[in-house]
């Protein structure tokens, strides 16, 4: 009853809440995972550039700044289109996987840039390597932000995926980083192995499957709310998990 109450009280609370990838919780936890997979020389030079703060602090700071003047183009740069094949589609000034790829180019030459050029450029690679791998940040061209109801309330699909870490679990983000993070070293190098663009390819196949476990109006019964959240529970984990391999892998490339 009580884990119910919770489940009920979270979801209840993120309806209200704006739509921003995987939440605070989520992001925290990317980021934690990442930085316990740097190597000390990487998280040195990184945090020489962070005012000594860890890349945790940072993650979600462009979820902070997006409506800000300067920051005001950001805002689009959080997802990522695909076809309906779940094909990657580059999108100039609304991707995430082109704004990764522009921050770690500028980023390779990080000891020749400006030390505030290098400083946002972690921000936005902490942040975005994160929501490229959140579901509801992947474009396909049926996307919309439908209702549905799990457990008698209402919900908006994006407002659900993002406040996922904060529902599937009453963990902070070092708990998803000491469940999650036990993988031996061969299955994070196979993890994290490919480019953004191939990581937005598979998580355009892998989480498309989200749209078949939850239509616009479905009003789930208890026993269909129990499924839905066991299917969304290893997915919201996978993806998690994979981006923080992943975000450690380009900073470690980068940094050390």
């Amino acid at each position: 009853m009580k884990v119910k109450l919770i489940l009920l009280a979270c979801i209840a609370c993120c309806a209200f809440r704006p739509a921003f990838g995987w939440g605070k919780t989520g992001h925290d936890a990317i980021a934690y995972i990442a930085e316990c997979n740097l190597t000390s020389r990487a998280k040195k030079n990184i945090e020489k550039y962070l005012d000594g703060r860890s890349i945790v602090y940072y993650a979600s700071w462009m979820d902070q700044v997006r409506f800000t003047k300067p920051y005001r183009a950001t805002s689009k740069w959080h997802g990522f289109a695909t076809d309906a094949e779940a094909k990657y589609i580059p999108s100039p000034g609304e991707d995430a996987v082109l704004a990764i790829e522009e921050a770690a180019a500028t980023l390779r030459d990080y000891r020749h840039q400006d030390d505030s050029m290098v400083c946002t450029a972690i921000r936005y690679l902490v942040h975005l390597v994160g929501d490229m791998h959140c579901p509801v940040h992947i474009r396909y061209p049926w996307y919309e932000k439908f209702l549905f109801k799990i457990y008698g309330r209402e919900y908006q699909i994006h407002s659900f995926w993002d406040a996922v870490p904060d529902i599937i679990h009453t963990w902070g983000y070092e708990d998803y980083r000491c469940q999650l993070d036990r993988c031996s070293k061969t299955e994070r190098k196979a993890l994290a192995a490919g480019t953004p663009r191939e990581w937005a390819d598979e998580n355009a196949r892998n989480c498309r499957v989200i749209y078949d476990w939850i239509k616009s109006g479905d009003n789930l019964t208890k026993a269909q709310s129990h499924d839905f959240m066991l299917n969304v529970q290893p997915l919201a984990e996978q993806q998690i998990l994979k981006a923080g391999y992943r975000l450690a892998r380009i900073l470690n490339e980068l940094f050390d």
